[in-house]
């Protein structure tokens, strides 16, 4: 089974994500940028987010914060979200059990894929971080995934583009592979990813298949 991050790998909305966040903590009196935001929270939870925040400042946030960053990075996602360039092409071609697993809420994943025409590759097979006592870089949201989809770990790969997902990914006994080419990708990201443990890292959807076929021979 191939396992696949939804924001920054199927759908390029980290720019997004990262912009509403890092406005709405900012007008909370938490002053934040996009790129704090993507450094220090990329792969996590929302909920794991705000546990930091609280934690690094000794404040509480607003208990409303977290619904106005949800409706407002929904409201941009269903009039600004893009799929990744080559992503339908290459759920295409690739065959076999595939399915979503991200720390979005489950609300999130689903318009994220139905806005982009993606969701039809995967119909219900969505498994959201929500759902599990862990965020990544914990392994609970793939082992949970495979063991609804009754396969075992070691046969599934995971596209990932955060060194959290990666790490939860070789925690889980995964196997990995690092993408970066979605428009919030640094140049330091592929060795980040590499580092974490990515068995391989692409910059293009067009080359997973190809990728997955020498890993394992698929």
């Amino acid at each position: 089974m191939v396992i696949f991050d939804c924001n920054g790998v199927l759908v390029d909305g980290e720019p997004i994500a990262n912009a509403v966040a890092a406005d709405e903590f900012t007008r909370a009196g938490f002053p934040m940028t996009p790129e704090l935001i993507a450094r220090f929270f990329a792969g996590r939870r929302p909920a794991d987010m705000f546990w930091a925040i609280e934690k690094v400042t000794g404040r509480k946030v607003p208990p409303d914060l977290p619904v106005r960053i949800a409706a407002e990075t929904l409201r941009r996602f269903r009039a600004e979200l893009r799929p990744t360039p080559h992503a339908a092409r290459a759920l295409t071609w690739l065959r076999g059990p595939k399915c979503v697993a991200s720390a979005s809420p489950i609300d999130r994943i689903r318009l994220s894929l139905e806005t982009t025409g993606l969701l039809r590759y995967f119909e219900t097979s969505l498994f959201s971080a929500s759902d599990v006592a862990r965020g990544k870089p914990a392994p609970d949201l793939f082992l949970r995934a495979a063991a609804l989809t009754g396969i075992a770990p070691r046969d599934c790969i995971v596209v990932e583009d955060s060194p959290a997902g990666v790490s939860a990914a070789k925690a889980a006994k995964m196997t990995p592979i690092g993408f970066v080419g979605g428009a919030h990708a640094s140049p330091a990201l592929a060795g980040m990813l590499m580092a974490a443990g990515a068995r391989a890292v692409i910059a293009d959807m067009r080359m997973l298949k190809s990728t997955i076929v020498a890993i394992r021979g698929w």
